[in-house]
């Protein structure tokens, strides 16, 4: 299955701004209360506004222009009432989208992040982790300042809108044509921009997770940038990085702020006529006064949302273009499902391939009608030059992947009708390259293991000694409670090789897989490693890939993986022939 975000193509990316609106919606159901009174005290705080200029009209008319101060006093009065409750909506409204906003931006990044940890690797290999995180960090807050900040006045801005329109045709519907007749252009001229505002937004998305990514390979590689003198390489390739999301930020920004000044003309056009009509009428005597300053005012209540409906439209067209992306991961599924257990069989081969076939995304296949078995309790070697498929055949084996022909089976059922959690319990992965957590030793050979997650310190310490680990715990200085973190040099690659070594060890595996995983380790230690399996239980099933004749010497069976191909390569001498011929065509 291809998992690239960078070639989706999924329904996602063609909906309207209608339907994924309706999506998101869909997401924060849980919110709807909320929603609900904030939406009533925004509609509150528009009618009030919206009487205002009636009232002031109808004061000049009947009260400034026969000079009885006394209503005219009443009336602001009445005015100040209403617009003191306008302000206490207002503020409500605003502190309750505050928290809508928090909590969707909650919601939203825990469904992306959960949605993530159900993927497969392949989904990680075929897209960088800094776009990843952009699109957690970045494109989830885009959605959240719409929430807490545009939603509510999105749609007050509409209700000023409606209900000023409704009062320009009520008080003259001639002249209310008129105000509203720039409002159609305003319209037309929204339908036709919108696709290419939302997209110059993506195209900006995109280029700011670019970014994040390159900085976050950057970061990653410093000691080889160091180590080669490269600052120039990563330099030039973060500056193209860097000019494209320029580019894309001009482009959006352009974008975003096109509506202002058509919108803020189209206002001004029908002030224009508004107090055309309206002086004219006046001197035809069919309009007084306060009328016209109502009917300014309502021209004006209909046209100023407006120009502020263009800056959140592109507010909205920015959330949008995040929740596209977010909804991308969302949609996504993984392909390695559990499928219904067949019948157990009584199977003689602890594990089997059967003319597994596997290749990657838009890429070549990397291994061929492949039929081995591995029987309990024995220890097997695959060898072979780099690129052979040695690492791929064992990410088969824990099913990292799935073949795309032929089928595993483990225990004489098909991998796939284990659970991840029953797989992993049976199957223990030690990388060239263990990726630790920040925290302590203790903390990081526990991970995953529910077997002993509640044990006290003594009590772990016994199961290490039980283990025959105690030697390998000896070399951290401060035991259990060494601290790790996660990328850095608290500990060498040697120690961390160790505490994955010890974490695989611990959970009692059926079977073993070492990738190069004494690659980085002094061969005294190597030694120890050594002793250790061969005193692990019995039932364990060691598959070694190494490069170090004496790792792989005392295996019940040697395979000889290359061009795709896995074979029995008999003896160590053969092995190495087979090593050293298949290096040379290469």
């Amino acid at each position: 299955m291809n998992y690239n975000l960078n070639k989706f193509t999924g329904k996602e990316q063609k909906t309207s701004n209608y339907s994924a609106f309706k999506n998101l919606l869909q997401l924060i159901s849980h919110e709807k209360r909320n929603l609900a009174v904030a939406l009533i005290a925004i509609l509150l705080n528009s009618t009030l506004n919206l009487l205002g200029p009636f009232l002031i009209g109808h004061t000049i008319d009947k009260y400034v222009q026969h000079k009885q101060y006394h209503g005219v006093l009443v009336f602001a009065g009445i005015l100040l009432g209403m617009y003191l409750v306008a302000l206490f909506t207002s503020f409500f409204q605003t502190k309750l989208m505050g928290g809508v906003g928090q909590r969707t931006l909650f919601t939203l990044r825990n469904a992306v992040f959960s949605k993530i940890q159900q993927l497969p690797v392949a989904f990680f290999n075929q897209n960088k982790a800094g776009d990843l995180i952009s699109r957690v960090n970045n494109d989830t807050d885009k959605l959240n300042q719409f929430f807490s900040q545009s939603l509510m006045q999105f749609i007050g801005n509409i209700a000023t809108m409606v209900g000023a329109g409704i009062f320009l045709l009520l008080i003259n519907y001639k002249i209310g044509i008129a105000a509203l007749a720039p409002a159609v252009l305003i319209l037309i001229f929204t339908r036709v921009l919108s696709p290419w505002v939302k997209r110059k937004n993506a195209a900006n998305l995109k280029t700011v997770g670019g970014m994040s990514a390159e900085i976050q390979e950057s970061l990653s590689n410093f000691k080889v940038i160091i180590a080669f003198n490269r600052r120039d390489y990563f330099r030039k390739r973060f500056d193209e990085a860097n000019v494209k999301n320029y580019n894309s930020a001009i482009g959006a920004g352009l974008a975003n702020n096109v509506f202002l000044p058509f919108y803020g003309m189209c206002g001004s056009i029908a002030q224009l006529l508004v107090l055309t009509g309206g002086i004219y009428l006046i001197t035809q005597g069919q309009f007084s006064i306060g009328l016209l300053v109502s009917y300014l005012a309502y021209a004006t209540y209909f046209y100023n949302p407006l120009r502020q409906l263009a800056t959140l439209w592109a507010n909205f067209q920015v959330a949008m273009a995040g929740w596209d992306r977010i909804s991308e991961i969302l949609a996504l599924e993984s392909d390695l499902v559990t499928i219904a257990a067949p019948n157990t069989v009584i199977a003689p081969a602890l594990l089997e391939f059967r003319d597994v076939h596997f290749g990657y995304p838009e890429g070549r296949e990397i291994l061929h009608n492949i039929s081995l078995t591995l029987e309990q309790s024995k220890t097997y070697a695959l060898v072979g030059p780099t690129g052979g498929g040695k690492t791929t055949t064992a990410s088969l084996i824990a099913r990292l992947y799935d073949p795309t022909k032929g089928t595993i089976l483990l225990n004489g059922k098909d991998i796939r009708a284990y659970d991840a959690a029953e797989r992993s319990q049976k199957i223990g992965f030690i990388l060239q390259e263990p990726f630790l957590f920040t925290g302590t030793v203790k903390e990081n050979i526990l991970y995953g293991n529910e077997l002993y997650k509640d044990y006290s310190h003594e009590q772990l310490a016994a199961v290490i000694k039980e283990a025959n680990l105690e030697k390998l715990l000896a070399i951290f200085e401060n035991g259990l409670e060494t601290g790790v973190v996660s990328g850095g040099d608290s500990v060498s690659l040697g120690q961390k090789q160790l505490i994955a070594f010890m974490r695989a060890v611990l959970r009692k595996p059926d079977i073993l897989i070492l990738d190069e995983a004494t690659a980085n380790i002094d061969t005294i230690t190597e030694q120890l490693l050594g002793e250790i399996l061969e005193k692990l239980p019995a039932k364990t099933t060691r598959v070694i890939i190494a490069h170090r004749l004496n790792t792989i010497e005392n295996a019940d069976e040697i395979f000889f993986v290359n061009s795709g191909e896995v074979t029995r390569a008999g003896s160590l001498q053969n092995a190495m022939e087979k090593l050293l011929h298949g290096v040379r065509m290469s």
